[in-house]
């Protein structure tokens, strides 16, 4: 089983496959080299990136990942200045500190290969990592895949059997689930609802307090980055010359009077969906929701609707966060939520059911009303394409967050005043998800190969 804090990392944009994944999984090369024993010999390290990782590598960031995790820096810890002041002096002195420790020489032009005529088989999003002695030996060569919301995994991992998937691999949870059907059945037979089935499984991994602790953390991180993204003004990164919208939008709204309360519900989940996806592709600090590219949908949904005057209600914060987090471990155990691999519906798609699940739950929805609200936020997402323009987290996916919000809320609103059962359950809808992704032409799948990406003229 997942953990929560699995589905919810904290990291920097703007991507969590192309970014938080490339760094875990250079970190994970030197924790490798130093293990074995090798990083004092190391003189020189090469990093290739394949499929999605090199077709939208630059714009998503990669090859800043690369020479980040190499570095040594871990991406819920490194702050976004630092960030950018290591890659611009790795670039400016072509060395690099390997593992924080040891300096060798590094030229990003040189050391970092971008190979989008590699499309591997595993897994779009391949990264192969090798380091060389003084007399150009190689001394380790590794390959991992970038498998979505930050998520990394190696070649055994991803070949493994599903039914070997939980041996030796820690603790057993009380309510364990791998489907929908079988988390309903927990809710029904001990009587709790799901937020309590999801806490009593992390109870499994760690004390309760720390827990809570950590799903109130995730919060703060959350709910900083909608405040930065209120009151940050400017032009985004990358050459698209796209403004920041989200602070012009927020000083409107605090200032218009006389518009309806149903449009102004709209509003105010636009302004903070896209705030936090502003602050993502600016390489801002966010919390993968389950993924970057997904990351305003739950906050904006969570922010309006558990936040008061007084502050926010944690009861509630918490209950939807284990909810959505029950949720999005359905999606990333039985589908996948990398956009190089099921398109946006594995991402925004997700992002919504999840805050679809966690808004009725805090609403005081029942186990069968989640499911269902968790259902209709994906079934209208499903075939939703990752065609990212100029290959950066921009064009549409600051939109799409602000349109994933108000679906979600409309998801729960429908499955709470539902009279029938739904002709459609969750695990369906998710199998369907994976089919419609394994069906997708690749150009449609996180490479700016198709779609908007290529009939809309860069600017």
């Amino acid at each position: 089983m997942l953990s929560v804090l699995d589905i919810f990392k904290v990291g920097i944009g703007p991507s969590s496959s192309h970014t938080v994944g490339p760094m875990r999984i250079a970190l994970r090369a030197v924790e490798d080299a130093r293990g074995e024993g090798l990083l004092e010999k190391v003189a020189r390290a090469h990093v290739s990136l394949r499929g999605s990782l090199a077709l939208t590598g630059i714009g998503h960031g990669a090859d800043k990942a690369s020479i980040l995790g190499l570095s040594g820096k871990v991406p819920d810890a490194i702050d976004p200045d630092e960030a950018d002041a290591v890659v611009a002096a790795v670039k400016a002195r072509k060395t690099l500190l390997l593992g924080g420790e040891r300096e060798i020489a590094f030229d990003p032009a040189r050391d970092i290969d971008l190979r989008g005529d590699i499309f591997p088989e595993l897994h779009p999003n391949e990264m192969c990592v090798s380091f060389f002695d003084g007399a150009g030996k190689i001394l380790l060569d590794v390959t991992y895949y970038s498998v979505g919301g930050g998520f990394i995994a190696s070649e055994r991992q991803l070949t493994n059997k599903a039914e070997n998937d939980l041996i030796n691999v820690g603790p057993t949870p009380q309510f364990a689930f791998g489907s929908a059907c079988d988390l309903l059945e927990h809710c029904q037979a001990q009587g709790l609802n799901v937020d309590e089935i999801v806490l009593a499984n992390e109870d499994c991994i760690r004390p309760r307090e720390e827990t809570l602790a950590a799903v109130d953390a995730i919060w703060d991180v959350m709910r900083a980055c909608i405040h930065r993204g209120l009151t940050s003004p400017g032009q985004l990164p990358g050459g698209l010359n796209v403004k920041r919208r989200a602070p012009q939008l927020f000083e409107r709204l605090q200032t218009t009077e006389g518009a309806n309360e149903s449009e102004r519900i709209f509003d105010w989940l636009n302004v903070y969906a896209m705030a936090v996806n502003e602050e993502n592709a600016a390489g801002g600090r966010v919390v993968t929701a389950p993924t970057n590219g997904a990351a305003g949908i739950i906050p904006a949904v969570l922010h309006h609707y558990c936040e008061t005057e007084d502050g926010c209600d944690r009861v509630r914060v918490r209950r939807f966060l284990l909810t959505a987090a029950g949720i999005g471990m359905l999606y990333k155990q039985r589908a996948s939520i990398s956009g190089a691999e099921m398109g946006c519906q594995g991402e925004v798609g997700v992002a919504c059911s999840m805050a679809a699940a966690g808004l009725a739950a805090a609403w005081g929805g029942t186990p069968q009303q989640i499911e269902h609200a968790a259902e209709i936020g994906m079934e209208h997402n499903l075939g939703l394409t990752c065609d990212p323009v100029g290959g950066l987290v921009q064009i549409p996916c600051i939109e799409r967050n602000a349109v994933g919000a108000v679906k979600a809320v409309n998801a729960a609103r429908l499955a709470l005043v539902a009279a029938d059962q739904p002709c459609v359950s969750l695990d369906q809808v998710i199998e369907t998800m994976r089919q419609t992704g394994l069906d997708m032409s690749s150009k449609y799948k996180e490479t700016s190969q198709g779609g908007l990406a290529v009939n809309v003229i860069e600017c």
